[in-house]
């Protein structure tokens, strides 16, 4: 079966991923977990503060976020946070 870059529903809202076929991995877009998981107005600037304050205190989780191009609501392909997996989202949420 043929992986491609998807959406799928979690909790009646879309999060955004990629199927990377080389790592046989998916990857999530961190905003839109953020979205869900803190019910926040504005989860693209809660994922920038979140993201200064695990760069100032050394976090793993922050070296191990890629930058993939995904689909934009307006259509258009733009670079977006992603993480690579789960676990990285359950260390996010704990913040």
């Amino acid at each position: 079966m043929k992986k491609e870059n998807s959406i799928i529903l979690f909790n009646q809202k879309k999060v955004r991923r990629h199927w990377d076929d080389n790592k046989e991995q998916w990857y999530f877009s961190i905003v839109d977990v953020v979205a869900i998981l803190t019910d926040s107005s504005n989860p693209r600037r809660y994922w920038s503060d979140l993201k200064t304050k695990l760069k100032q205190e050394g976090s793993e989780v922050y070296e191990k976020i890629v930058q993939l191009k995904m689909s934009a609501p307006d259509g258009k392909q733009r670079l977006w946070c992603q993480s690579l997996n789960c676990e990285l989202h359950y260390k996010v949420q704990r913040k």
